[in-house]
C-alpha cells in the first residue's frame, strides 16, 4: 500500500468565511488555524501548502474571557536598546482589531516559511462585510458552547 501524496496540480483552492461576532478568541483561531493549514482535508501533508483560504469578519467583535482583555499584553521591540513596547489586548482591540485575530492565529502556526505562506491566506476585516464574493467562500461552522449544550 502506498501513501498518497497531493501534488500541486491536485490541490484547489478552498475558501471559507467566518464570522468571529461573539466567539471567543482562542477557540476561533485554533479552528482557523486548523483550516489554514489543511488539517480538516483529508489529503493533508504537513510540508505542503493546501490551497485553503480563510476570510475573517466583524474581528472587532471578538470576546475574551475573564479579565483578559485587561490583563493581557502583547509585547514588541523597537530594535533600539531599551525600546520593548506592551499594549493591553483592550487597546490593540480599539486601535487596530484585526491584529487581536492575525496574532493569535500567527501563534498556532509553524513559524517557518510554510507558516508565512499560510499567513497569506488568512484574511481578517473588522466589518461584517468583504471583497472576495467572487471566490464563492463558504460559511466556516465553528462549535459554540451553545450548540454543545443543546446536543
Amino acid at each position: 500500500m502506498k501513501t498518497y501524496t497531493p501534488k500541486k496540480g491536485d490541490l484547489t483552492d478552498k475558501w471559507y468565511v467566518v464570522d468571529a461576532q461573539d466567539q471567543i478568541l482562542g477557540r476561533l483561531a485554533t479552528r482557523i488555524a486548523a483550516v489554514l493549514r489543511g488539517k480538516c482535508m483529508p489529503t493533508f501533508t504537513p510540508y505542503a501548502n493546501m490551497q485553503t483560504h480563510v476570510i475573517v469578519v466583524n474581528a472587532g467583535k471578538v470576546r475574551l474571557t475573564g479579565k483578559k482583555l485587561k490583563t493581557k499584553t502583547y509585547y514588541r521591540h523597537t530594535l533600539y536598546p531599551g525600546g520593548i513596547r506592551s499594549t493591553t489586548a483592550e487597546q490593540l482591540l480599539q486601535k487596530k482589531p484585526t491584529e487581536l485575530v492575525r496574532r493569535a492565529v500567527r501563534g498556532m502556526i509553524p513559524h517557518n516559511r510554510l507558516g508565512s505562506a499560510t499567513m497569506k491566506r488568512l484574511r481578517i476585516y473588522a466589518q461584517p462585510t468583504h471583497p472576495h464574493q467572487a471566490q464563492n467562500p463558504e460559511p466556516l461552522q465553528l462549535i459554540t458552547r451553545k450548540a454543545r449544550e443543546e446536543d
